[in-house]
């Protein structure tokens, strides 16, 4: 399995101590998540003023920042439509980026994804597709850059606990296809975040934990930073 820790998410900087519009800052947080196990970083680049950004110059510096606190681990960015809301501008964005992530999410139900996503796959850029919903699901699995994407993000909603499970075999039977092999990464936010990764580990798909999803351990207590996150769920998936 492969664990994934999404480091800041669209929060509000001043949510937690270590969440930060200061790339350094994050890059520690990296650093820290990549020591207590996590095997890729996913990260939302700021401008100063704390609001995500796709901007070239923003992408880069972040991107310096964690590669040269965690060299060798894969590095993806959002690009979700609120850091730019016309597709049209997102795809010269991501034509435009000096630096190129490793990967970049792909927000499915979003207007333009398609193009979004084609503007990364002509770069070289790993796809991670996102699925929030049912419609996009379908959406996915009629794309011709299905195939091309380098992993599925089912992405469960803020939920009661109890409608994890389903909503979840739900969103996989509508992504899984026999001919398209494409990994699976299940995760939650919020209520679902740990019931969701418990899933992960017992149907063996992978997963992703960090600050973006929630800022609470397993027992409800309130997690110092991205580190203490990713060990407790590596003790879960151990277990």
């Amino acid at each position: 399995m492969m664990l994934q820790a999404c480091l800041n998410g669209a929060r509000n900087v001043s949510l937690h101590q270590r969440l930060a519009a200061d790339p350094a800052m994050i890059a520690q947080e990296a650093a820290a998540a990549v020591a207590a196990g996590a095997h890729s970083l996913h990260v939302h680049p700021k401008n100063p003023q704390g609001a995500d950004t796709m901007e070239p110059h923003y992408v880069t510096q972040w991107l310096r920042a964690v590669r040269h606190a965690c060299p060798d681990v894969p590095v993806g960015v959002t690009t979700g439509a609120w850091t730019s809301p016309d597709a049209s501008s997102r795809v010269k964005i991501v034509e435009a980026w000096r630096d190129a992530p490793d990967f970049a999410s792909v927000n499915w139900h979003e207007d333009g994804a398609e193009d979004v996503a084609g503007a990364l796959h002509a770069r070289g850029i790993g796809i991670e597709a996102g699925i929030w919903q049912a419609d996009a699901a379908r959406r996915w699995a009629c794309s011709p850059l299905r195939a091309e994407c380098l992993r599925v993000l089912i992405e469960l909603q803020d939920i009661p606990a109890e409608a994890v499970e389903g909503e979840a075999k739900w969103l996989l039977e509508l992504v899984r296809e026999p001919a398209v092999q494409v990994p699976i990464l299940l995760h939650g936010e919020e209520r679902s975040t740990w019931v969701a990764l418990k899933l992960a580990a017992q149907w063996g798909l992978d997963t992703r934990i960090g600050l973006e999803d929630t800022l609470l351990l397993p027992h409800g207590g309130r997690a110092e930073g991205n580190a203490e996150l990713v060990a407790a769920a590596r003790n879960l998936l151990a277990a």
